[in-house]
């Protein structure tokens, strides 16, 4: 059978699929304007007269969330808003730098294993009450309490006691923390560990005020009801519309937050957000339109903003169910027949690096293992994966058919297309793609009833290749895949208790080799941020966490409202 190229067939697809060329003409964008020049006073503020009279920042922001409790939230997008509603025991810095956050400083033991945090007195509620505590000990009991749920529970496996909490052998009582005053806060850990200070970053360890939650049980998170202690509060939220915060007079550092309002807005269509930035409705794009790369370098240069992301894009099987359940040959054809660099150079097209590979590179400390087939050329990748497949039990006569789920996103959709052209044009495959609403997308995830193979992608929560292994633990609320491996779960636990670092790496290096053998995930690439922040909007930094807290920002006039205001003056 004579092959067609399937770089060809991609675009046939995309074409067909109603998906635009690789960048389009777009009308030409109205200028950017051109933000003033900015002074600082003496304590580094910037002065009030090159600020804009209006400090509201409107930003895109993905999908919906699902909730705005922290301890249940799941998802980029959400953890955007709850970094601007809640704050944890330490926080970052605008170049992603771990800094001092509801405690102003704390205390390591010798021995790696007791931390204790020192609240800030200034700490308060958007109630005006103050942040205790009592309040971090009982919000991080309910985090690993068995009932409440938290998709992100393990990431406090480290703590004393919280190992047997979720298996349902110890009370959350027991949990190792301990209030030893109502401003010093203890925790005891099991084994001495490296990331434990990143964690305290994600919304999982933030507080949750007990009060409103015990009065209005899941309506806590609705606007009047959620109590947070970050820099803002919630004050509207309008399903699939807006969610809307304005700056918490209460917060602890509430004289240097000068942004009064910010408004989020979800959009899933990145041709929809583009075009609201296009036309002045936006400050901030979550991200933009994977064709239109050429177009933005020419005319909006200096809003496109790109940087590395600590992440990983790819795809993931449902191990638990028909045609993937006990089906390795079947998996490794699939991972084969992918041609990432065609992915890369011709549908994200945004710098993105193809990989192998769960974890990203670049970790000091880190590694990671080179599958053997990465160093072949991609004819030899498909000639094996044929092989692979007929091994697996189809042929051309006898094609697999399958269903590939991703969410509501044009990129998605694209590299969606792009995967089901490549195992058509390589094996024959007969592809069924099944776009959902995010809520209903992660739902059928987790509950592995109808999922088959699924889009998946994984930012690092702090900087160690162990939040990307963890998620495949048998017991971790987002192991989607389904993957129960004893031998793993128990090479984990001796990640989790080593105590020299370069055993750690190897058993590390280990665990992830075993993952890619079993072929749980698909890689395909590493995540870059793309996305345009208008001019006038200072503040905001790069970082490869790619976290940005609005307290740190402010919008600053342009040139043309300077003009304008000086001439008035002049009259």
């Amino acid at each position: 059978m004579k092959r067609v190229p399937v770089v060809v067939v991609l675009a046939a697809l995309l074409a067909a699929c109603g998906a635009p060329e690789p960048d389009d003409d777009a009308p030409r964008s109205p200028r950017l304007p051109v933000p003033v020049e900015v002074a600082f006073d003496d304590e580094g503020r910037p002065v009030p007269d090159v600020l804009a009279e209006e400090q509201v920042l409107y930003r895109g922001n993905g999908e919906e969330p699902q909730t705005l409790d922290p301890h249940l939230a799941e998802g980029v997008p959400t953890a955007n808003i709850l970094r601007d509603l809640f704050e944890g025991l330490a926080t970052t810095a605008p170049d992603g730098r771990i800094v001092p956050g509801a405690a102003i400083h704390w205390d390591v033991s010798r021995d790696g294993l007791t931390y204790t945090f020192y609240l800030d007195p200034d700490a308060h509620w958007s109630n005006g009450e103050p942040v205790t505590a009592h309040d971090f000990v009982w919000s991080w009991r309910r985090v690993v309490d068995p009932e409440t749920g938290a998709g992100y529970g393990r990431m406090l496996a480290p703590v004393v006691n919280a190992q047997q909490i979720f298996s349902g052998e110890l009370s959350p009582d027991e949990l190792g923390v301990s209030a030893l005053s109502d401003t010093t806060f203890q925790v005891r850990l099991e084994d001495p560990t490296p990331y434990f200070l990143g964690l305290l970053t994600h919304p999982t360890t933030y507080p949750v005020y007990r009060a409103a939650l015990e009065e209005h049980g899941s309506a806590h998170v609705r606007p009047g009801n959620l109590v947070s202690n970050g820099a803002y509060r919630l004050t509207d939220w309008q399903v699939r519309s807006r969610i809307e915060l304005e700056m918490n007079p209460y917060f602890r550092d509430a004289g240097n937050v000068i942004i009064e309002r910010v408004v989020f807005y979800p959009f899933e269509d990145e041709n929809t957000e583009f075009n609201r930035f296009r036309a002045g409705d936006l400050h901030w794009t979550y991200q933009v339109p994977s064709g239109q790369f050429s177009w933005l370098k020419q005319n909006m240069d200096e809003a496109l903003k790109i940087s590395p992301w600590f992440g990983t894009y790819f795809f993931s099987f449902n191990l638990t169910r028909e045609p993937f359940e006990d089906n390795l040959p079947l998996r490794q054809a699939l991972n084969l027949a992918i041609d990432r660099e065609i992915i890369t150079e011709r549908v994200t097209r945004f710098g993105e690096m193809p990989t192998f590979n769960l974890v990203p590179p670049g970790l000091p400390d880190y590694q990671p293992p080179a599958p053997e087939y990465a160093d072949w050329t991609q004819s030899e990748r498909e000639e094996e994966a044929r092989r692979l497949y007929r091994q697996a039990g189809y042929s051309e006569s006898q094609p697999l058919t399958v269903e590939l789920r991703y969410n509501t996103s044009e990129n998605h959709r694209k590299i969606a297309i792009a995967i089901a052209a490549m195992w058509r044009q390589v094996l024959g495959v007969q592809t069924r793609l099944i776009n959902e609403e995010f809520r209903v997308f992660l739902q059928n995830r987790a509950q592995r009833r109808v999922t088959q193979a699924f889009r998946a992608g994984w930012i690092g929560d702090y900087m160690d290749a162990f939040t990307f292994l963890e998620l495949y633990h048998s017991g971790h609320g987002r192991n989607d895949a389904g993957y129960n491996n004893p031998r793993f779960d128990r090479l984990l636990d001796r990640i989790a208790s080593e105590r020299i670092p370069a055993r750690r790496r190897n058993l590390m290096v280990e665990a992830e080799r075993m993952l890619l053998e079993d072929q749980v995930v698909l890689p395909v690439f590493i995540y870059m941020t793309r996305r345009l922040v208008d001019p006038r909007l200072q503040g905001w930094e790069e970082n490869i966490m790619d976290y940005h807290l609005t307290r740190y920002m402010y919008l600053v006039k342009s040139q043309d409202e300077e003009d304008v205001q000086g001439g008035e003056n002049e009259e």
